[in-house]
């Protein structure tokens, strides 16, 4: 679920490399952006998969693949469920599903949307959308600037999550990430596309609050991000103490998926991203014990269409959601 900001960090350097010459007019022809899209973005894939980012540190398609990698041998050689199969159920389902979510969708469509997002709001507001930022992060400190920052993006997220467990059309989509039935870090990169549709708006209202943030920020924020969600989760158990109440993790985050919850929780519990503490703030914690071995899903997962193609259009047509949990 964390890797959903990547559209905002990508998107701002891609949206830059689309269409960075563009006219002088505020009023940009959405037609030109979104052909610029597909070659602004086409370009910037395959520079990335060629390694010819700069600066390198960009270069999102091959960090991914290395950071997968590596969570993944730390399931095989720290298994927190010593049964689970090292190729469990729907592991190569959740493969595709990264390739799928973080390059082709966005090289077919999203980056087109994105884009015209962005250049809606441009519009809309009459410039650049840091001229109407209510806080200016240039003059800090990078740290507390990452902090800032890093917090903010995370509620969003944090909110936006809320909101696709609390409002039935959002939960029919956002059953494709819970029909796992077998934790591993892929399950983080499940999801359905239109996910990708609805943080779009809440990102970019974000954006008119932040400003002043360095591409490096953006970066940094967004790969912890990453490894966090990877962590959450990864079939290992990883213990922070006294910071649980502050970092998410794979003991809260298994209740998030759980198939069943107590009625006070109908709607879910645990919807952080990266940080446990919105839901501690906003008491939609629940963890009441390790949840090792609990079943995962929600009431007929075993129905629930199992091809991606199957999952690809599915929220459009079916009105009764099974359980939102």
């Amino acid at each position: 679920m964390g890797i959903r900001v990547v559209f905002l960090f990508i998107g701002l350097v891609v949206s830059r490399v689309s269409y960075s010459q563009g006219t002088e007019s505020s009023i940009v022809s959405f037609f030109d952006v979104f052909i610029d899209s597909f070659i602004g973005y086409g370009g910037y894939l395959w520079r990335e998969i060629t390694f010819q980012t700069e600066p390198w540190y960009i270069n999102y398609f091959w960090l991914l693949i290395g950071l997968s990698l590596l969570v993944w041998l730390l399931e095989i050689v720290f298994p927190w469920r010593k049964n689970q199969p090292v190729f469990r159920k729907d592991f190569w389902l959740d493969a595709f599903y990264m390739i799928f979510n973080f390059f082709l969708f966005r090289l077919i469509i999203f980056a087109a949307i994105a884009n015209i997002t962005e250049q809606g709001f441009i519009n809309i507001v009459g410039g650049d959308l840091s001229a109407y930022s209510l806080f200016n992060l240039s003059s800090l400190h990078p740290v507390l600037q990452f902090i800032i920052f890093f917090l903010a993006l995370d509620f969003v997220q944090w909110f936006t999550h809320f909101l696709l467990h609390r409002f039935n059309f959002l939960w029919r989509f956002h059953q494709v990430h819970h029909s796992v039935e077998q934790m591993g870090f892929a399950a983080h990169l499940r999801y359905h596309w239109m996910e990708n549709v609805f943080y779009t708006p809440m990102k970019y209202l974000a954006m008119l609050f932040i400003g002043g943030f360095t591409l490096e920020t953006a970066f940094i924020a967004h790969y912890l991000a990453i490894a966090i969600g990877h962590i959450n989760h990864a079939n290992i158990d990883i213990s922070y103490g006294p910071l649980k109440y502050v970092f998410n993790n794979p003991r809260m985050h298994i209740w998030h998926h759980a198939y069943e919850l107590p009625d006070d929780h109908q709607y879910g519990a645990n919807f952080g991203i990266s940080l446990s503490l919105w839901d501690y703030i906003f008491r939609t914690n629940y963890v009441p014990y390790s949840g090792r071995d609990i079943r995962l899903g929600f009431k007929d997962v075993e129905q629930f269409p199992k091809s991606f193609w199957k999952q690809l259009f599915y929220g459009f047509w079916n009105k009764e959601s099974k359980k939102m949990n």
